[in-house]
């Protein structure tokens, strides 16, 4: 219900203080191209985006945060997802189709300079090449078969699963926009097509392979989502997709009403629960993109921007998106609270999974069928980010190589970009990411505040209130930067040098890009003084 009241108040709310308009042509329309920029119909959109931005996050964050106790988990989830990070993924969209549809790096550089957007690109680029390398492990494990344990068919039956989805994808795609069907004809259809295709790798789990033949098929999959047109194979996908996770969200709620569990977590533990684990700002960092996740302003401003049809389209995509999200990381955190233990020795995704199935249980599902159900829709998740990430990460070498002419003949193109990219993934899969992957919440909540610092700033310049961007922006600067000084101090200590020199660099990088945006700003503000002792000075002569 809150989120709903959020929805319909402080998003409308938000829209006229923004100046948002309907009437206003999109780059989709003005710069289609049918491959990365086209007109889409909303709620095709929304599913996109939804699956794209949802990733791992909203259910790992939750569960591994669960230790600081239920309520300020809770807590966080709800505020942060209706003040900060729905604000940030809103205003991060909003920013991207004002500014050609072009990523924050680019409303970077349009409002507080190049040098800035070059920075800020290539720290986005790396993170996004570690995201990559995450969630195809992430993906190739979930769809390996164990020859080990032949009965357990999960993985077999997820990743059966998933290649027909993308089978079905492909059709779906092709004939809604051959034939131009309405969403009356091709949801009905496309849902009875994800119904048959489930059932039918359920029953039979061909793909029985292993976890490295898992990793190269899904690196030429992703370099197939990169380049292919968005309405052939992307977008269709991660909109069929998320059929999946709005089953299973409702499925989880439905359960959750009938079962009526009770809680089995203390509503508070302690402020610090474990050595070097603060509820500041390791709770913050830790729920990550249950509540705010940098990770979402480079899909709102990589494909999703591209793709809006009408900037009335803007609030149900970037802000209704987050509240979902949220919703999502609230249906993790009860999975948990109780259906099991941070000290179970449980993963978070199984601790998930076991919680969901338990509640559709409670309703008449088999509770293995659940939690294949469930595993699917996570991988659903994982694999969606993984394919937009991808396309991402092209888009911003392409963005650097315009900004660098010497660099443009040999990146400039979307298949060497695409390459680049997927080449430096696998290396740090061959490296080893996980030795790096600490790292990443603090970088990811980074990337949010740096976002919100850019919007911040361009609101600002276009005289509009940027107080409700720039209060989260300083509150997540705080937060970012506090977790990477803390993981840098602890590294240091224990004697992980990659990890304290990598926290040092990127504490370092935040800090020139944070000093770049308030010069910006004491510029812009020289400017209109100057500006106003001219109008007073003419004034005062005429």
């Amino acid at each position: 219900m809150l989120f709903i009241a959020a929805y319909a108040t402080y998003g409308s709310w938000l829209a006229k203080k923004w100046g948002i308009d309907p009437k206003k042509p999109t780059p989709a329309h003005t710069m289609k191209d049918g491959v990365d920029y086209d007109p889409t119909n909303s709620k095709v959109l929304l599913g996109h985006h939804f699956s794209s931005i949802a990733g791992a996050g909203p259910i790992t964050g939750p569960i591994l945060a669960a230790v600081f106790g239920w309520l300020p988990v809770y807590l966080w989830i709800v505020l942060g997802s209706i003040f900060v990070g729905g604000v940030h993924d809103y205003s991060a969209l909003f920013a991207s189709v004002r500014h050609k549809s072009k990523s924050i790096g680019e409303v970077i550089s349009a409002n507080i300079g190049k040098r800035a957007r070059i920075l800020f690109n290539v720290f986005a680029w790396l993170t996004l090449i570690l995201v990559v390398a995450a969630f195809t492990d992430i993906c190739a494990s979930t769809f390996a078969h164990n020859p080990a344990t032949p009965e357990v068919l999960n993985g077999a039956r997820s990743g059966t699963i998933s290649v027909l989805f993308i089978v079905l994808a492909i059709l779906f795609g092709v004939t809604t926009r051959k034939f131009n069907l309405s969403s009356k004809v091709s949801v009905p259809l496309g849902i009875a097509g994800l119904a048959l295709f489930i059932a039918l790798g359920y029953l039979f789990p061909v793909l029985k392979l292993s976890q490295t033949a898992w990793t190269y098929i899904l690196l030429v999959y992703i370099f197939a989502a990169s380049v292919l047109p968005v309405w052939f194979l992307l977008q269709p996908r991660d909109y069929l997709c998320s059929f999946l996770l709005y089953t299973m969200l409702a499925g989880g709620i439905v359960g959750l009403f009938v079962s009526n569990p009770s809680v089995n977590m203390p509503t508070f533990t302690s402020f610090m629960p474990a050595e070097g684990s603060y509820l500041f700002p390791i709770l913050f960092v830790t729920v990550a993109c249950g509540a705010i996740s940098g990770f979402h302003s480079l899909v709102s401003s990589g494909t999703t921007s591209k793709q809006i049809d009408s900037e009335k389209d803007i609030k149900p995509i970037g802000y209704g998106a987050m509240l979902i999200e949220g919703l999502v990381a609230v249906l993790a955190l009860l999975a948990i609270a109780c259906y099991g233990k941070p000290s179970d020795g449980a993963t978070p995704v199984q601790t998930f999974a076991n919680g969901v199935a338990s509640m559709m249980n409670s309703f008449g599902l088999p509770f293995e069928f659940g939690m294949v159900f469930v595993v699917l829709a996570f991988a659903s998740f994982a694999l969606t980010s993984l394919d937009t990430a991808t396309r991402i990460g092209r888009y911003m070498l392409q963005e650097l190589a315009d900004s660098v002419p010497s660099l443009k003949k040999v990146i400039g193109n979307k298949y060497s970009a695409t390459i680049i990219s997927i080449l430096a993934a696998w290396g740090l899969l061959q490296y080893g990411y996980t030795k790096i992957w600490p790292i990443f919440g603090s970088v990811n909540q980074l990337l949010g505040a740096l976002a919100l610092t850019a919007v911040s700033v361009w609101l600002l310049k276009r005289k509009k209130k940027s107080i409700y961007t720039a209060i989260p922006a300083v509150f997540m600067i705080c937060v970012a930067l506090s977790a990477v000084i803390i993981l840098m101090l602890q590294n240091f200590k224990t004697g992980n040098m990659v990890i304290g020199v990598l926290s040092l660099l990127i504490a370092i990088l935040a800090i020139a890009l944070i000093i770049e945006a308030v010069l910006a700003v004491s510029k812009q503000r020289k400017a209109e003084a100057v500006s106003g002792e001219d109008d007073s000075a003419e004034q005062t002569a005429g």
